[in-house]
């Protein structure tokens, strides 16, 4: 018996492929967080 393909355009997430995009955007936030305080830092440093 052969097997039916999927139907539907979408595919279900894997509870993997959530917490991969979650860590994936927290990451993210941490090293544009970590690039704006140090620049801050920097520019801090040659104004005062």
């Amino acid at each position: 018996m052969a097997r039916q393909a999927r139907q539907g355009a979408t595919r279900r997430q894997s509870r993997k492929a959530v917490f991969d995009r979650w860590l994936d955007r927290a990451v993210c936030m941490a090293v544009i967080t970590a690039l704006v305080v140090g620049l801050a830092a920097v520019i801090a440093h040659w104004w005062l």
